[in-house]
Order: structure tokens, then sequence, then C-alpha cells
């Protein structure tokens, strides 16, 4: 495989390199920034915040926030927007799901995204590894809500399965771009394939996950086009998006066809929630898992999640945890 990089599929003189003035990286200036640099090299984890090369890494470090990568840092695809370098992957780590949940619980994280390269070598594509992943953050963390954002498992209902058996509470899957644009910026992926994941995973527990997925603007879609992924994200019982701007990690990537105005994605913001998402995050910085934090499943289907995990493991409600019940008109009288 070539690690150089993808080659371009687009004419790369459509590349706009001088960036607007509303593109701007926040550098750090807070200690908690480097605390949880110094956390995650101490655990040997991985976070797509620098593999990905994310433009809010400086600030969501700050705020003692990061996705970790599981599976290693060597992905199976070469997608044309993707700094994640692409390469023969290295074994799976067995006590990596311990070491990521051991993260969450020193930085207190109330929230925790897991995502993860492709990893086309393994029969599962990595599923089973995000199960045992989600089962320790939540043993180690009771209560903290679990966001997973995953590769595509090759469509195979058997390991989709895998990863849904674990019940995160939000399951992410990005389209990345518009159907048409898809074979040049997504290496195997199908845009067909991926919608109907979207769908499947949320089938797969009869409805208890919030289903999110992202699209990235700037790779020379048209507005009707970034309309009709909406519609169709929508059509899947999709109800969380994002929507950033692609910003071209190095030359060999995709070019920047066009930089969005801030604007534009405050329009699409509003639409989007005209059409029913519950939630949308949109904006030039923005990416999957910016201030992923900001958006709440609601408590009930929480609720509904952690109870089928614990009649899964057999585990029964015991007295403490029933509601103390009101007392009765009278019983509070002397005799």
């Amino acid at each position: 495989m070539n690690c150089a990089g993808p080659k371009n599929k687009m004419d790369p003189t459509l590349h706009r390199e001088r960036k607007p003035d509303w593109i701007k990286v926040r550098l750090p200036n807070n200690p908690e920034f480097w605390s949880t640099k110094s956390l995650i090299t101490d655990l040997n984890l991985v976070t797509v915040c620098e593999e990905a090369q994310c433009p809010n890494r400086w600030e969501c470090w700050s705020q003692k926030t990061a996705t970790f990568m599981i599976a290693g840092e060597k992905c199976t695809r070469a997608c044309g927007f993707c700094a994640v370098k692409t390469a023969k992957p290295d074994a799976l780590e067995a006590d990596e799901p311990q070491r990521v949940a051991e993260a969450t619980r020193r930085m207190g994280l109330r929230h925790v995204v897991i995502t993860a390269v492709a990893r086309d070598d393994l029969r599962d594509g990595g599923a089973e590894h995000f199960k045992h992943t989600i089962e320790a953050v939540r043993e180690t963390n009771p209560g903290i809500v679990i966001e997973v954002l995953v590769p595509d498992f090759n469509d195979r209902d058997w390991a989709l399965q895998m990863c849904m058996d674990a019940r995160p509470h939000i399951f992410n899957h990005n389209i990345e771009t518009v159907e048409r644009l898809t074979p040049l910026v997504r290496s195997r992926a199908k845009y067909d394939r991926s919608l109907a994941v979207l769908k499947k995973a949320k089938d797969m527990v009869g409805g208890k996950v919030a289903t999110k997925s992202g699209i990235m603007l700037g790779l020379g879609e048209r507005r009707d086009e970034i309309l009709q992924a909406m519609d169709d994200l929508r059509d899947h019982d999709v109800t969380v998006l994002t929507l950033g701007q692609y910003l071209r990690p190095t030359p060999k990537h995709l070019p920047v066809v066009e930089f969005i105005h801030p604007d534009a994605f405050a329009q699409y913001k509003q639409i989007a929630l005209e059409k029913g998402f519950r939630h949308v995050a949109s904006g030039p910085l923005v990416r999957s898992s910016y201030h992923a934090a900001d958006f709440k499943p609601e408590e009930d289907i929480i609720d509904e999640i952690e109870a089928d995990v614990r009649a899964a493991k057999g585990v029964e409600l015991g007295p403490e945890h029933l509601p103390i019940p009101a007392a009765k008109p009278g019983l509070d009288q002397p005799v």
C-alpha cells in the first residue's frame, strides 16, 4: 500500500491555497492541554485528534476531552481527504480497551468518543475490539455516555451486530460527502452502504440509540446535493448531523474547491433542524467529535439502554435502586 497518501482524483488546479480569515486555529494556552497530552502518552493511546490533524485539538484537550482511536493508527483504506496513514496495520492490542477505560476514569469524562481506523484486514473489521472497548469503559466509568464513530465493517451485519450488542448510546458513521463525490472522496466506501449501516444499527437495538453522521463541505458539492444528503440521512432515521469545512492535510490529498462562509453554515444548520434533525453542529471548524458532549441523548433512551445491559448480564435491580415511596396521608401524625 502507498503510505505517502492518496493520489489526487480531482483537478489539482481547483485548490484554493489561501485560507480565509474565519479559518483560525487556537494555540494551547491552558495547562489542561499539556495534562491531557501527558495522560495520553502515559497510557500509550492514539487519538484521532492528532492522527487526523484536527484543527480543534488545542481547544478540546484544554477542556480535557479527546477522541480515542483504537485498533492502531494505520488504516487499510486511502481516502482522499484523510491524514491518517495507509499501511499494513499492526496486530490488535488486547489491553487497549482497558487503557482507554482508564483514561476516561482519570480524565473524569462524562462523554467519550471512540473511533477506529478501517481494518479491512480483520474479518470483523474491528467490531469485536469496539465491543470490548465499550464494555471496558462502561465497567470502569459507570454512567458515562459512550459514542462510537465506526467504519462500515464492510456491511457485514454480524459484525455490526457485535458492536451494537455492546450498546453504545450514540452510533456515528460519517457519509463524509454527497453521493456524486463519494467515489472520488472515499476509498472503498459506498454512499448507499453507509446509509444502510446507519439504519441497520438503529434497527438492531429497537431504535434505542441515537444515530449521527457528518458531511464535509468545500469539495465541489452543490447546494441541492447537500440538501439531498440531509434528506437521505433523515430517511434512514439519523437525528444528529455535523457539517464542517474540508481542509487539505497535505498537497497529495484532495484539493479544497471552496471555502464555505460561516453564514452558509448557519443557514445549513437551520435547514437541517427544519428537516427534523434533533441536533446539528455546523461551522468551518466543526468535526465529527467537536463539542460532542453538547448533544445529550434522551434520558429515557439512556435508561433503557442501561437496563438492557443489566438484563443481558443477569443483573437485577435491588431495593437500593428503587424510588422511596411517598408517605401515605396520616402516617406522619402522632398517635
